[in-house]
């Protein structure tokens, strides 16, 4: 019988979240399909609160010690509290006014960010051993932008961060997330605000990676058969799977040169054009998984990443992520600079 986590209050996910350590063992003996491979089917949430790379205080550190982690657990639970009374705040006004007519944005009912599963590390990047992201080379173009879309940075297309722009005189100069084009799902995958779920299917022959951030299907074929000829490019890539003992190896290569070699809402590093990706799936306990990436792009960066999440086996049913490159954002950003324009 299957492990799966229901999802608990907040509170007790911050305790959860920080309170476990390294995963569990990887001598798991996971269970089997019909077709005798490790079953990894079902929805898995990777929201993670530790960040990308270690911050400079925690230089040379990879694990938080129980002190740090005490300070951290207050923290979080007087953020949360802070927050809720501050919605209560915005949705009393609002309920309050004739004609409102904003709802305060997105509030804290759709957020996710708290891991179900943590792994007590200081940072997601586990090489380089310093928990950084790796030099890029001379003459790599590094993009960064203000993520909130106020202001324009100017720069060159493609655009390859998430959110912000360029400018405003065209859809290419926007981010591609508000173009419904590539999200935090990728791949690979980043924990981010929301919607921080995939859903894996298997049969014989392939296994289907389903994330709920763009709901984005990758079909994966389940032989080490050569890719597509390199002159086809693909936002997704094209990937092949396989399995190393009881771990699900996809490697995935032909990637656009619209994307960058690591794409974030704010920075992107180069270009994914010659990125060859590796993620691992491991099972390491009921319910649970490790989601490791490997990033090997020598065009872009001086050393290869090594990125490990956790994973959280979920009772939860994914529904369409229906954002399409017709929605109304993209359409009123346009309208607007042309608005400003006609002053």
């Amino acid at each position: 019988m299957k492990t799966i986590i229901k999802r608990p209050s907040l509170l007790i996910l911050i305790s959860l979240a920080l309170a476990c350590g390294p995963s569990f063992s990887q001598d798991f003996t996971p269970e089997l399909t019909a077709h005798g491979q490790p079953d990894l089917q079902g929805v898995w949430n990777f929201s993670s609160r530790t960040p990308l790379e270690r911050p400079a205080r925690y230089a040379g550190q990879e694990f938080l010690s129980e002190e740090e982690i005490a300070v951290l657990l207050r923290s979080r639970q007087a953020a949360s509290v802070a927050s809720e009374t501050r919605e209560a705040t915005v949705s009393s006004r609002i309920l309050n006014t004739e004609d409102a007519q904003s709802v305060g944005a997105v509030n804290n009912f759709w957020m996710e960010g708290t891991a179900l599963q943590e792994n007590g590390r200081t940072s997601l990047i586990v090489h380089p051993r310093n928990g950084r992201l790796p030099a890029v080379h001379d003459g790599v173009r590094v993009q960064r932008s203000d993520a909130n879309g106020v202001t324009e940075i100017p720069g060159v297309r493609p655009v390859r961060y998430t959110h912000g722009g360029i400018g405003r005189n065209g859809p290419e100069d926007r981010g591609l997330s508000e173009r419904c084009l590539v999200f935090n799902s990728g791949p690979p995958m980043f924990s981010g605000p929301y919607n921080n779920n995939v859903q894996i299917f298997q049969n014989r022959d392939h296994v289907v990676l389903l994330t709920e951030m763009g709901f984005d299907a990758r079909i994966v074929p389940l032989q080490k058969s050569s890719h597509v000829d390199s002159a086809i490019t693909l936002w997704s890539g094209d990937s092949r799977g396989y399995f190393e003992g009881n771990t699900l190896v996809v490697e995935t290569r032909n990637f656009t040169d619209s994307i960058a070699s690591i794409g974030m809402r704010e920075v992107a590093y180069g270009s994914a054009k010659n990125r060859l990706l590796i993620e691992r799936f491991t099972p390491t306990g009921p319910g649970r998984l490790d989601y490791e990436i490997t990033i090997d792009d020598s065009d872009t960066f001086a050393d290869e990443i090594i990125i490990l999440m956790p994973m959280t086996q979920v009772e939860e049913r994914l529904f369409e992520y229906a954002c399409h490159a017709g929605n109304y954002a993209i359409r009123n950003i346009l309208r607007g600079a042309r608005a400003e324009e006609l002053q």
